[in-house]
């Protein structure tokens, strides 16, 4: 049985700035007091940032060695999957089917002090019913695979508990971007998660053009789609890849995501809008991430557009790590700490010049790092 213990975490601080000082001199003033003569150790300016803590009951999860959680009376709740959060609020889907709609103790918040959110799309919760379809969520279990992303120095996990993430990018309107994928594909392995590359939108260009890429990314061992929804091109392939997995859909505003889940399966018919003509890029359809049931078994997690993945937790010397092609030309490199950037007799740079690493994927590693550090 696990062990008990009390941890102390701190408040989610509600004021960040310390309130401006007052001028305490204004108004009516003794002329014969004296200031000099008042006690200098008396404080008269507000505390600022409040950095109050509460003791938490806490137990060793036994799955996931040194992790803790919340210790709640585990009789009274029931076990859910976080569908759809919104704001201190979200939708839970019971092991029953039913579903609640639940509000996030402020406990949760505080145990969560150091991430942007403290609950996410596809959390495995124990909450407890209020009514006929509210309640209370007590504790948020460990999660699994994750996908996230770093937003203002803090962690946002963008999903949880999935088997695989689909990177979705467009073929064009908005352009290819590469760079992005390969941030992806990093995030995916930092979270432990398969990933599966999809060019949609493969009917604005010619396909032919695409093949360089598509070839690139395949040899590496990463499985990689070539869609339209508009001409109906590789949707099988599609329904075969999702079909009894539980899978993440990432990638830029505009490229198609929901559109790809209408195609696949119309009954839930997605909203959908056209990439700006003036700037060129696509507008937020999806604002939150929400769990959707497929007819055809598994689910797809639906997660807003965003034009830019910063990395998180992820070490600069670490990066050349992901980029399985470097491996075998490391251990040409004459220093044993090359970054590959700009020392001399560099394996990994020879490579990029004889052809065997690609130079676009050498350009994005390059860009990585500078990031990173």
């Amino acid at each position: 049985m696990a062990k008990k213990k009390k941890i102390r975490v701190a408040f989610r601080k509600n004021r960040q700035n310390k309130p401006p000082r007052k001028n305490f001199n204004t108004g009516r003033q003794d002329p014969q007091l004296d200031l000099a003569d008042l006690p200098a150790a008396e404080r008269v300016s507000g505390k600022g940032n409040l950095t109050r803590r509460r003791t938490i009951v806490s137990r060793e999860d036994d799955d996931h060695a040194g992790s803790l959680v919340r210790a709640v009376d585990e009789a009274k709740c029931l076990r859910g999957r976080v569908i759809s959060p919104h704001g201190g609020e979200c939708l839970v889907q019971a092991e029953s089917g039913a579903r609640y709609e639940c509000t996030v103790r402020r406990v949760m918040k505080s145990l969560a002090n150091n991430e942007r959110n403290a609950i996410v799309a596809g959390d495995r919760v124990l909450f407890k019913p209020v009514g006929d379809d509210q309640g209370l969520i007590e504790r948020i279990e460990p999660r699994r695979q994750t996908l996230s992303r770093r937003v203002r120095n803090h962690r946002q996990v963008l999903v949880a508990n999935v088997d695989q993430v689909l990177i979705v990018a467009s073929a064009a309107d908005p352009p290819l971007k590469t760079s992005l994928i390969d941030r992806y594909l990093i995030s995916a392995a930092f979270g432990e998660i398969r990933p599966i590359i999809c060019i949609n939108k493969a009917d604005l260009v010619d396909q032919v053009e695409l093949q360089s890429v598509v070839g690139l990314y395949s040899q590496l061992g990463y499985q990689t789609l070539v869609t339209s929804t508009h001409l109906g091109i590789g949707l099988e392939d599609l329904r075969r890849a999702l079909c009894g997995c539980e899978t993440a859909l990432a990638g830029q505003s505009g490229v198609g995501k929901s559109s790809l889940i209408n195609a696949v399966e119309p009954r839930l018919n997605l909203k959908t809008y056209e990439v700006s003509g003036e700037t060129g890029k696509g507008r937020h359809t999806t604002t939150n991430a929400r769990l959707l049931e497929l007819s055809f078994g598994g689910w797809v997690v639906d997660t807003p557009g965003i034009r830019q993945l910063e990395l998180c937790d992820v070490v600069p010397a670490e990066v050349e790590g992901f980029f399985l092609e470097f491996h075998p030309f490391v251990r040409r490199c004459r220093f044993p700490d090359c970054s590959h950037l700009h020392e001399s007799a560099c394996g990994v740079k020879r490579a990029v010049v004889e052809g065997y690493i690609s130079a676009i994927r050498y350009e994005s590693y390059c860009k990585i790092r500078s990031d990173e550090e």
